[in-house]
């Protein structure tokens, strides 16, 4: 599957920080993962620093699938408000994600400061806001939903945004969220594991994945075996390949990114903006001032017929962001499509679909995948030893 189209920010920016070869021999490993994005990545911290021979292999070069085109907005709140989730998980889970999410963007910087990593991690507000006036109902539950559940939460109405210069109703203002460059974390995560004795192999697919004796075997196209106590899938979207379960509805997306703006208001540099349509708007910054806007979501049809849009979707982009941002001049630098998927409950899927096989996921699917990868990857141990955990039993297949 191609997951995104045309050239995104990410990887011009840091150009190549790395180069691995593929297989061209049979390997032996404890832990085999499967996918070099940010999921991979996080994955491959954690068991490294549990002292696991890993490899980690990935069909592409790594880095360039979904990662490379992320916006990475780091926030607690998920594609499913609060008080909708309650409704559909209960209050018990609903609460827990949202505290998960919390938790996830603080582990997050601490992994970021662990690794020395400078890919521009920032704390920001984030904006939650309406246009529309028969969405300030739905807001408000929300707003009333996270208070009770103890999110530090603000109100803003009509004129405190417009001295943000955002042109909207109202809105709920979180304290917790980031962003970041999403590509360059994954790469410098990679390096650091690397360092700590993982082998990495780029340009490596696995057509197919055996089980004998309590081992995994992994087939390359190339017809070299990964024989490993457990494989660990980090394939995001293209384990729809893998999986007979229905569990996502895919979806394409498309972002705009600015020429870098001078003076941009302190108001959006400091927040991370999206709001209550459906399918949502959402826009960040980055270290360099330059604007980045994502919205339009379309069914997932094929890789073409996404990409064939992408003209019409610039002009649509663009003619939302001056309606919202009147004041602010955005310049297209950038634009690029990506595929992505919503799950019925906005929620992850973690753990093994198969008990009796050592095959885990660890899948964050929708606008928070990298949060839901750092929760992945606090249960992942948990999920190779067989162990209870709260979020493997949240995020199971087959509930």
């Amino acid at each position: 599957m191609k997951l995104r189209s045309t050239e995104t920010l990410w990887p011009l920016k840091n150009a190549m920080t790395a180069s691995y070869p593929s297989i061209d021999s049979d390997l032996n490993t404890t832990v085999l993962i499967i996918g070099g994005g940010i999921t991979g990545a996080l994955i491959a911290y954690k068991l490294i620093n549990e002292g696991k021979k890993i490899v980690l292999v990935d069909r592409r070069d790594v880095s360039n699938g979904s990662t490379a085109a992320s916006t990475a907005l780091l926030q607690y709140e998920i594609d499913v408000s609060l008080h909708q989730l309650e409704k559909l998980r209960g209050t018990e889970c609903a609460v827990h994600s949202y505290n998960s999410g919390k938790k996830a963007i603080f582990d997050l910087r601490s992994i970021v400061d662990t690794i020395k990593s400078d890919c521009d991690f920032e704390f920001k507000k984030s904006i939650y806001f309406t246009t529309l006036k028969k969405n300030i109902p739905f807001l408000k539950s929300e707003f009333k939903a996270r208070e009770q559940n103890g999110f530090d939460v603000t109100w803003l109405g009509k004129y405190e945004l417009k001295n943000m210069g955002l042109n909207a109703l109202a809105a709920i203002e979180s304290k917790t969220a980031a962003v970041m460059d999403p590509y360059k974390l994954a790469n410098d995560l990679l390096i650091y594991c690397q360092k700590k004795g993982m082998k990495i192999y780029d340009r490596t697919n696995i057509t197919s994945i055996q089980h004998q004796r309590g081992k995994c075997i992994a087939v390359t196209e190339n017809k070299h075996t990964i024989t490993a106590d457990h494989v660990v899938h980090c394939s995001g979207y293209e384990s729809t390949e893998t999986i007979e379960e229905k569990i996502v509805d895919l979806k394409s997306t498309y972002v705009i990114a600015s020429e870098s703006i001078k003076n941009l208001p302190a108001s959006l540099k400091n927040s991370i903006f999206w709001d209550t349509s459906d399918p949502y708007f959402y826009f960040r910054t980055t270290a360099d001032n330059r604007i980045i806007m994502g919205g339009g979501d379309e069914d997932f049809k094929d890789s073409k017929k996404r990409d064939k849009l992408m003209p019409k979707k610039e002009v649509y982009l663009l003619k939302h962001f001056k309606k919202k941002f009147p004041n602010i001049d955005f310049k297209l630098d950038y634009s690029w499509s990506g595929t992505f998927g919503e799950t019925k409950d906005g929620l992850p899927y973690f753990g093994k679909p198969d008990p009796k096989k050592n095959e885990h996921y660890v899948l964050g699917f929708g606008g928070n995948g990298i949060t839901f990868s750092v929760i992945g990857m606090n249960s992942i141990l948990d999920s190779l030893e067989n162990k209870k955990n709260i979020d493997l039993e949240y995020y199971r297949f087959g509930r």
